[in-house]
């Protein structure tokens, strides 16, 4: 028994040392075999290689160059250099079966499809309609509803939405794809008026008009109103010199599709120096942009009756407070004393993503306090001389940022939004949505 231990040592001694290489394995429903040669799991069915998840970038600019046009970078993670990678890229630790090849049934799961075509063929705003409903699926279910026990599946194109959950979970689809495709509601549309206030001091005389809702987000109000009230208050703001808004109130949003009114705008600085000995002076700088302004997506939707309505408001405001200077040393032999400045952003941000229900026949009002201002200032040439002279004095500006929302009722189906500082909402996959 030593005698054959010592034999099949040295025989896999000599294999090694000859440099042949012992075939792959890979996982198969019988168990572990041979792989086919020329394949690993990286390698689709076609002969194309496809890319690690553990590859990192070549550390060689010319292997970079000499890569495919076609191939793309992953965007997913941020190279930090020194990346990981498989010990055996042929080998897989998974064990995968072809299952029963049927759906399981365990909890009573049925299948159902549902005609989304009365909604999908009345909107032309977006390339993808259907996707509006698989979100304010998502929203009223849950993620994890979709990606947990019991097994479940949701599906959607232009004209079915096809869904495999417990009848339950059907009912809510029901009931979601119900509110799409009443017809009774595709004339509706909500307006917004996306505002800032210098001085929040509006509310002592607004207080008696208002109703307090619920709000999730910290540091948020919100009230509703009734629709008569909010123009008294519209009008009564408009009198007030640090009273500005930012959108047409004329804009309009049709129930069940999504609108995006941006300011935001990029703003450059100098945030690195790289040192260079090809070119004078030794060093080039290193620009970074960031958007300063406010985003709001708004998706509304109406109830079956009418009488409420459902929308997900999600706001973003950036502002730079200020560009801090930092001195860095980069001596050359032309300027063993040379210093250069990089700017290192003070920001200020505020963020909200909350759903909100009200009656259609009040207004939905929302404040975010006292924030950083979404858009350029006005010039005052008192104020700026002052500030000037004096720069402590000088800060960025702040305001109570309000929003109204209001139910418009049946509008023409003619009806267009009034494209001022807007865009129509992007495509979005649900990665991150929650």
């Amino acid at each position: 028994m030593l005698l054959s231990s010592r034999i099949v040592t040295r025989v896999a001694a000599a294999l090694l040392i000859a440099g042949i290489a012992l075939p792959a394995l890979a996982q198969k429903d019988s168990g572990w075999k041979s792989s086919s040669p020329g394949t690993d799991r990286y390698t689709a069915a076609s002969g194309d290689q496809k890319k690690s998840p553990f590859a990192t970038a070549p550390s060689n600019p010319s292997a970079a160059a000499a890569a495919p046009a076609n191939s793309q970078p992953s965007n997913e993670i941020t190279p930090v250099g020194g990346g990981l990678a498989p010990v055996n890229q042929a080998v897989s630790h998974a064990h995968v079966t072809k299952g029963s090849g049927a759906l399981p049934q365990g909890q009573g799961q049925v299948w159902r499809e549902y005609d989304i075509r009365p909604y999908t063929l009345r909107v032309t705003t977006t390339a993808r309609p259907e996707q509006a409903i698989v979100d304010w699926i998502l929203r009223e279910t849950g993620y994890e509803t979709w990606h947990s026990d019991p097994v479940g599946l949701l599906s959607a194109n232009r004209e079915t939405l096809r869904v495999y959950h417990t009848p339950e979970m059907q009912a809510i689809v029901a009931d979601i794809v119900d509110r799409f495709v009443n017809s009774a509601a595709s004339s509706y549309a909500f307006t917004l008026r996306v505002a800032t206030v210098g001085n929040p001091n509006w509310r002592a005389k607004a207080l008696p008009m208002l109703t307090p809702i619920p709000v999730q987000s910290p540091g948020i109000q919100g009230w509703i109103l009734a629709k008569e009230n909010a123009r008294l208050l519209v009008a009564d703001l408009k009198r007030r010199t640090d009273y500005r808004e930012y959108n047409s109130p004329e804009q309009l949003v049709n129930n069940g599709q999504s609108i995006l009114i941006s300011t935001m705008r990029p703003r450059s600085y100098i945030r690195n120096a790289i040192i260079t000995q090809t070119a004078w002076p030794g060093y080039q700088p290193e620009m970074g942009t960031i958007e300063e302004g406010f985003s709001l997506e708004f998706s509304p939707l109406l109830s079956l009756d009418l009488a409420s309505a459902d929308a997900v408001v999600k706001l973003r405001l950036n502002q730079v407070e200020k560009l801090l200077p930092v001195k860095l040393d980069l001596p050359t032999t032309i300027a063993p004393n040379q210093r250069v400045q990089v700017d290192v952003p003070q920001m200020t941000s505020s963020n909200l993503h909350e759903r909100f229900r009200w009656p259609t026949d009040k207004v939905l009002l929302l404040s975010m306090g006292v924030v950083a201002a979404p858009g350029l200032t006005k010039d005052n040439p008192i104020t700026d001389a002052v500030t000037e002279a004096v720069p402590i004095l000088k800060s960025p500006p702040r305001a109570d940022a309000l929003l109204f929302v209001e139910c418009a009722g049946i509008v023409a189906p003619s009806a267009q939004p009034v494209a001022a500082r807007s865009a129509s909402l992007p495509q979005q996959s649900f990665q991150g949505r929650y």
